[in-house]
């Protein structure tokens, strides 16, 4: 299985994503699914810049990624992938990819967001999705690096604000 990690995270790539969590999943190729990020040079071109040596960095779009993934262009990776929203992470296993678990980091407060975590605040939407990801036997947790030692799953999350 190619994907090792798939992260929600409002930033993309920063020195969390490419430093603390590359260390410990080893990536061979880090994976940015974004509309406006693969449509802007520059950018990918920073985003790049920041990529560990030894590792490969994919900035595409969405369809993009469903068709290479389709295509077994990444059967010999591990990929570590980062979106901005988790219907991008559900609509690519609706389209039979698979993802092996799902990690919350960080969605700023804003609009019509409302906190869940100390980094995390979500939308009716997003919070939707991380319901039908983990639905699907896929777990679904939040922590913001691993060295946190804070990993805290959805259920746990939504109990916390009594929800279900």
């Amino acid at each position: 299985m190619p994907i090792t990690l798939a992260r929600v995270d409002q930033r993309l790539i920063h020195g969390i994503t490419v430093n603390q969590w590359n260390k410990v999943l080893h990536p061979k190729r880090f994976m940015v699914i974004d509309q406006e990020a693969s449509s802007n040079e520059m950018i990918k071109a920073s985003m790049r810049m920041s990529k560990p040596a030894g590792t490969g960095m994919s900035i595409i779009d969405e369809k993009k990624a469903i068709d290479h993934f389709k295509a077994g262009k990444y059967d010999d990776h591990t990929v570590f992938l980062i979106v901005k929203e988790p219907a991008i992470i559900l609509d690519l296993i609706n389209a039979g990819i698979e993802v092996p678990k799902v990690n919350v980091g960080a969605l700023f407060e804003e609009g019509d967001r409302k906190p869940y975590t100390k980094r995390v605040a979500l939308d009716d939407k997003e919070l939707s999705d991380l319901k039908a990801i983990a639905a699907k036997g896929i777990p679904v947790f939040f922590e913001y690096t691993p060295d946190d030692n804070d990993e805290v799953s959805l259920e746990d999350v939504l109990k916390g604000k009594g929800e279900d």
